[in-house]
C-alpha cells in the first residue's frame, strides 16, 4: 500500500512538472484560442418570439444576420470570371473594398409575404447604429427610459413594446457600413462606403439582396429613416425607382434634415445666410415654454404660441436679418426685445449676438443662470454645465442621459433573446463626422457639386418619377438637431408641381429628436406611421 501511494505519488508530481513545463515556453501552444470572427461571411441566426400589444399578441420570427455589399463600379460578374484567372488588371478595375451590413428583421408568423408591408429602418450620425429605433421605437422589445432626466444606471428594464410596428408592417433593421456588428474592408474603404452617394448605394445593394433572399420583392415597401437617415433615404429612394426600377410605397421620414444650409449648429461659418436663425427660432421658442423661461405669463398652449413665432420668423425676423449691417438701430432693439419675449434671453446678450444666436450658444445659454445646459437632441433634458465659462455647450445631456440603457439593453437582447453576436463588438456610434464626403451629385448634374449637401432634388425626383409616392414627416417641438420647422421650411420648398405637394403629410410632437423617447409622442407616432403604411400599401 506504502508504494502503491508512492507512486500514486510520483505520478501526480509527473503531471504537475509537465503541466509547469507546457505553462512554460509551450503556454502560448496549448492555450484554447478564441474563434475567429469572419465579420465578412453572409450570417443568419433565426429565432421566434410573441409581442404582447394591448390585447392581443403578435407572433414572429426574428433573423438577425449579415449581407455583403460592394461599392458602386463593382461588377459581380467580372469577379466571378476572374475568380481562377487571377488576372491582376481585371482586379484593379473591380474595387476590392466590401462591406457587411448587420440586420435584424421581424416577420410575422402567419402573414403572406406578398401582401404583408416590410419597412427598412435606420438610424443617421452618421456613424449611427439603427440600436435607437430598433430598442426606442418600433422593435418588440423596447428600453424603459426616464421621460426628461438621467435614467439611472443599470439594471435597465425591457418590455414588451405595445408600440412596436410589427402590427403594421415587418421590419428591417439595418445597420450602416462600420456600426454595430457591419464592418468595412478592403482598399480605401473609408472611400468607398462613407460618403453621402457611397453610403446610399450600399444601403440600396443591401436592400435589392434583401428582397430576393426573403422573396418579398411584390410587398409593399417603405423606407424609415431618422436624422441622417432622411438625406440617405432622399438619395436611396431616388436611386432605387430611377436606377433599379423599384417603386416604393412611402417614405417615412423622422427629424429631417435634407439641405445641410440650414444646420443650426455653425452658421456662422456661412455669414449671410441667415435662414439656420429663422427656422430654430420656434425651437427656441417651445424649449423657452417648457422649461418656464418666457418673461411674463406664459401660454398655456404650445401649439398656438409656435404659430405666432413661426409667422415672425418669416417676416419682421427674416427681413430684419436680411438687412444686416444697414438695420437701424431702433429697429434692432425691436426685434430683440421680440426675441426676448420668444426665447427668454437677455436683450443684451441677443444685441451682442447681432440678434443671431446658433444651437450652441441656445444649450448654453438658456439656463445658465442655473449653471445648467440645455439638450441638443430633446430640450427637455438637461445637465450640469461642464465649463460656466463656455461659450456654447459642451455636451449633449440628453445623449448623456439615455445612451447607456439603449447599448447596455440591446447588447444583452442581441445575445440572450436573438442568439447573434458571441465574441463580437458591437458598436453603437463610430466617429466620422470629420472625414464623411458630403460632396453629392444630384439628380441631372454631371459630377458631385461643390457646395453644402442638399438632396432635396433627389426626393423631389424621386416623388415626380413615381407620382403615387408619398412621404411622411415627423418631428419633435423640442428637437434642436434638426429642428422641426427646418423640416416645415424643406418640404415647402422641394421643386415639385403643386398637384404633388398633397403627397406629403406632417405629425409634429411634444418630444424630441427621438421623438420616440417620450411615451405619450411614441404612442402618437405609432398610430401616425401606422395609418400611413395601411393607407398606401395597395393592399385591397
Amino acid at each position: 500500500m506504502k508504494y502503491a501511494t508512492l507512486l500514486i505519488a510520483a505520478v501526480l508530481l509527473a503531471g504537475v512538472a509537465a503541466f509547469a513545463a507546457t505553462s512554460g515556453k509551450d503556454a502560448d501552444k496549448q492555450a484554447v484560442q478564441p474563434t475567429k470572427i469572419d465579420y465578412f461571411q453572409p450570417s443568419e441566426v433565426k429565432t421566434s418570439g410573441t409581442v404582447r400589444m394591448g390585447w392581443s399578441s403578435i407572433p414572429y420570427e426574428a433573423v438577425a444576420g449579415t449581407l455583403v455589399v460592394h461599392p458602386k463600379g463593382w461588377d459581380d460578374s467580372a469577379s466571378a470570371d476572374n475568380a481562377d484567372k487571377k488576372d491582376k488588371s481585371a482586379d484593379d478595375k473591380n474595387p476590392t473594398a466590401k462591406a457587411s451590413m448587420f440586420y435584424v428583421a421581424y416577420f410575422r408568423k402567419g402573414a403572406s409575404p406578398g401582401t404583408r408591408p416590410i419597412t427598412f429602418l435606420y438610424n443617421g450620425g452618421p456613424g449611427s447604429s439603427t440600436v435607437w429605433l430598433h430598442m426606442g421605437a418600433f422593435g418588440p422589445k423596447r428600453v424603459v427610459t426616464a421621460n426628461d432626466s438621467h435614467t439611472p444606471a443599470a439594471p435597465y428594464q425591457l418590455v414588451d413594446n405595445q408600440y412596436s410596428l410589427l402590427d403594421a408592417s415587418d421590419l428591417v433593421f439595418i445597420d450602416a457600413p462600420g456600426t454595430g456588428f457591419s464592418r468595412v474592408t478592403g482598399k480605401d474603404k473609408e472611400k468607398a462606403f462613407y460618403g453621402v452617394d457611397q453610403d446610399a448605394h450600399a444601403f440600396a445593394a443591401f436592400i435589392k439582396q434583401f428582397l430576393s433572399k426573403y422573396q418579398r420583392w411584390n410587398s409593399p415597401k417603405y423606407l424609415f429613416g431618422e436624422s441622417y437617415g432622411t438625406p440617405r433615404s432622399a438619395v436611396l429612394v431616388n436611386e432605387l425607382e430611377t436606377d433599379d426600377d423599384i417603386d416604393f410605397n412611402g417614405v417615412i421620414l423622422l427629424s429631417q434634415i435634407l439641405d445641410f444650409d440650414l444646420d443650426v449648429d455653425d452658421p456662422e461659418n456661412n455669414p449671410g445666410s441667415n435662414l439656420p436663425y429663422e427656422v430654430a427660432l420656434p425651437t427656441y421658442a417651445a424649449t423657452a415654454w417648457y422649461h418656464h423661461k418666457l418673461p411674463g405669463t406664459a401660454p398655456a398652449d404650445l401649439v398656438p404660441f409656435l404659430q405666432n413665432v413661426e409667422h415672425f420668423a418669416m417676416t419682421d425676423y427674416a427681413r430684419a436679418l436680411t438687412i444686416g449691417n444697414s438695420l437701424d438701430q431702433k429697429r434692432r432693439t425691436e426685434i430683440a426685445n421680440k426675441l426676448h419675449q420668444f426665447t427668454g434671453l437677455p436683450v443684451s446678450y441677443i444685441l451682442k449676438a447681432n440678434l443671431r444666436i446658433d444651437g450652441g450658444e441656445f444649450e448654453k445659454n438658456l439656463q445658465d443662470s442655473n449653471d445648467l445646459t440645455t439638450g441638443r437632441l430633446d430640450t427637455r433634458f438637461s445637465g450640469p454645465t461642464m465649463d460656466p465659462l463656455s461659450k456654447e455647450s459642451d455636451y449633449d445631456p440628453q445623449s448623456a442621459a439615455i445612451s447607456s440603457a439603449y447599448v447596455s439593453a440591446f447588447n444583452n437582447y442581441v445575445r440572450s433573446d436573438l442568439n447573434y453576436g458571441m465574441g463580437m463588438t458591437y458598436r453603437p456610434e463610430i466617429e466620422l463626422w470629420q472625414s464623411w464626403d458630403f460632396m453629392h451629385q444630384p439628380p441631372g448634374a454631371h459630377r458631385p457639386v461643390p457646395i453644402a449637401t442638399n438632396v432635396m432634388p433627389d426626393l423631389a425626383t424621386a416623388m415626380k418619377y413615381n407620382p403615387d409616392l408619398k412621404v411622411m414627416v415627423n418631428g419633435g417641438y423640442f428637437d434642436l438637431a434638426t429642428p422641426y420647422y427646418e423640416g416645415w421650411y424643406e418640404m415647402h420648398h422641394l421643386p415639385i408641381p403643386p398637384s404633388l405637394q398633397g403627397n406629403i403629410q406632417f405629425h409634429y410632437y411634444q418630444s424630441g429628436h427621438m421623438v420616440y423617447a417620450n411615451e405619450a409622442s411614441l404612442k402618437q407616432l405609432h398610430d401616425n406611421v401606422a395609418s400611413f403604411i395601411k393607407s398606401t400599401d395597395n393592399v385591397k
